[in-house]
């Protein structure tokens, strides 16, 4: 279980999180959208103890990220670009996370096969391409076979063959009893992949709910979105 209870992020004068509150759920993928500046990431930043709150809570599992004893294998996260050195092989970077967090060296070779990176493990991730680096991150967040995933942009830099296979993923994941939380700007895609969905603008939650009761009457998710963060009822 991810709890953000009454979550507020100030710099200086300006309000980044005003005392949003959600939650995201065992068994569910939970969207989390909205517009570029929303709160979004100050939000994951806050949840994964990158980056510490005015005021309110952000727990994993019923406690902050800080206190976590086995963090890796609680709670994986992807957020900005794959967090590999470039001059590293990707078995190389695995490895050494692998290592530094005391988990089994065999789980390099899992992952690996699991994202479909085997065949450029010995490559140098300054090679990779964008598709290539996100796997790679997901990759890394999976070495400690975590209960909890959270990921920002997943699907971005796959072609259409990797979007399904994430798609595909991230289902069973929650369909094993885990818990997912994305973001994405995608709403297409989101819409085939989400149980739940959270919907911030301007530091405000203005939906939660499951995808059926967001969507509402509109015709798409994408619909809805525009109108919930706009103020504009648009096309239904």
């Amino acid at each position: 279980m991810l709890t953000i209870e009454n979550l507020v992020k100030r710099r200086g004068s300006q309000e980044i999180l005003a005392g949003i509150s959600f939650r995201a759920r065992p068994g569910r993928v939970t969207g989390f959208l909205g517009p570029n500046g929303a709160g979004k990431s100050s939000t994951l930043r806050v949840l994964l103890g990158l980056d510490r709150a005015t005021s309110g809570t952000a727990l994993i599992d019923g406690v902050p990220f800080a206190r976590l004893r086995d963090p890796l294998t609680t709670v994986g996260a992807v957020l900005d670009g794959s967090g590999a050195h470039r001059a590293r092989t990707g078995r190389a970077h695995l490895r050494w996370v692998a290592r530094s967090a005391g988990l089994p060296r065999a789980r390099v070779g899992e992952v690996l096969e699991t994202v479909g990176l085997t065949h450029a493990a010995s490559k140098r991730t300054g090679g990779y391409s964008l598709g290539m680096g996100r796997r790679l991150a997901l990759a890394t967040a999976l070495l400690g076979d975590p209960r909890i995933l959270v990921l920002d942009e997943p699907v971005n830099g796959l072609d259409p063959e990797g979007i399904r296979w994430i798609r595909t993923f991230l289902r069973e994941r929650a369909a094993s009893g885990r818990t997912v939380l994305l973001s994405s700007h995608l709403m297409g895609e989101l819409a085939e992949t989400v149980d739940d969905v959270v919907v911030i603008d301007k530091g405000v939650i203005v939906a939660d709910g499951t995808l059926a009761e967001v969507t509402g009457a509109y015709r798409t998710l994408e619909d809805a979105f525009f109108a919930l963060t706009t103020g504009d009822g648009g096309p239904r």
